[in-house]
């Protein structure tokens, strides 16, 4: 597969409760120094993996992501910039998705036909929920009214593609919230959707105060885990009805509407990230550049090593990746091939879990059992360790 390419936007209107990713509210000063930075970055990209000993990951990328944080915050011509970077630096690439993350409330007419014009082909909303006040509980600065307003400035546009994010977990959901924001999703009929379970997170707000038994950031109001399971099962039979593909476990879509980007990490593609806690990946080792932004845009303006973190990826590591991302898919994985490539006998471990109906076994595939996608994590731990 292709590799494609990360472009990490860490910066936010607030922090919201739930949230642990590298991400923050900067002053508009340090955003302008972080798009030169980044756009260097793009432009030098060779010279820089050669200096770090990494290796760069072979073939012309074929998607884009600019995720964060809250990339629609930027200007158009910023996004516009740093696009240019990226078709300059890998003139020979053909671009199957480009992919801007977007918060409901930043959504202008104008910014829909920007981003349209600069590229952009597919947008993802970060909608969470269509309660005002779970929205507000979570932090959240976009309005229930705010998430139609930006599709349909987003469907003027032209944009092909659209998908939409929910959250499972948060604080004051109900059964009854919970399918009014179902059923209003799928109103507006979206390509994609995402739906993730409440992540609790120790380097969240939420989620702290969650593993500590506190009741700050409305933490006693949490729809407990069976709930949480029942209502993800409710969700599936629901978008399944309505004509949606469930083929990665939080993740629906409509014929020929898959993730392309995201489907890179889930079979383990190399991809390159820019920006400051980007991610690169080159098949057998892992590097991140700086998570703090100030201190990535100086590394970058004074030409020194701005990569953090590096790993080099085992054998065990590989195995371990491909069974769980793997079995993340609904399509699941072909366990005989797995078994010959790392030299190990998984077959050992399936009894119980067939037993349990934990897990498929069709011929040489492998797959979770639908009723148990809620509860992943518990069968990975299981098969793996």
């Amino acid at each position: 597969m292709a590799p494609g390419i990360y472009i990490q936007v860490p910066f936010c209107q607030s922090k919201c409760t739930y949230c642990h990713f590298a991400t923050g509210v900067f002053p508009r000063e340090l955003i302008s120094a972080y798009i030169d930075a980044v756009t260097q970055e793009i432009r030098t990209y060779a010279q820089s993996f050669s200096v770090s000993s990494l290796a760069i990951p072979a073939g012309p990328p074929d998607t884009i992501y600019l995720g964060g944080g809250t990339p629609s915050l930027l200007e158009s011509q910023e996004l516009s910039r740093i696009l240019a970077a990226v078709r300059d630096t890998f003139p020979s690439s053909t671009w199957r998705e480009v992919t801007l993350e977007a918060d409901p409330e930043t959504v202008t007419e104008e910014k829909s036909a920007a981003w349209r014009a600069a590229g952009i082909t597919r947008a993802s909303l970060g909608a969470q929920s269509f309660s005002d006040s779970e929205l507000r509980s979570a932090g959240r600065r976009h309005g229930a009214a705010d998430i139609p307003r930006a599709v349909e400035f987003l469907r003027a546009a032209g944009m092909a593609s659209l998908n939409l994010d929910l959250i499972l977990g948060l604080a004051g959901q109900t059964h009854e919230s919970w399918r009014c924001s179902l059923e209003s999703l799928l109103a507006l009929r979206p390509e994609h959707i995402s739906i993730y379970m409440l992540d609790v997170d120790e380097d969240s707000h939420l989620g702290s105060e969650l593993l500590s038994g506190g009741r700050r950031y409305s933490a006693g109001r949490v729809p407990d885990e069976d709930l949480q399971s029942q209502w993800f099962d409710e969700a599936c039979a629901l978008l399944s009805s309505a004509g949606y593909e469930h083929y990665e476990i939080s993740n629906w879509a409509l014929e020929n509407h898959r993730a392309i980007h995201n489907s890179k990490y889930w079979t383990r593609a190399p991809y390159f990230g820019f920006g400051s806690g980007a991610h690169c990946f080159n098949g057998y080792e892992r590097w991140a550049n700086s998570h703090d932004p100030a201190a990535y845009i100086d590394s970058i303006r004074l030409g020194r090593p701005h990569i953090e973190q590096r790993q080099i990826v085992t054998s065990q590591m590989a195995l371990e990746e491909e069974v769980f991302l793997g079995l993340r898919l609904l399509d699941g994985i072909n366990l005989s091939r797995i078994e010959r490539a790392y030299g190990v006998n998984l077959h050992t471990r399936l009894p119980h879990l067939l037993e349990a109906g934990a897990v498929a076994l069709e011929g040489d595939v492998l797959r979770l059992h639908p009723a148990r996608l809620s509860v992943s994590n518990d069968v990975f731990a299981e098969l793996l360790l």
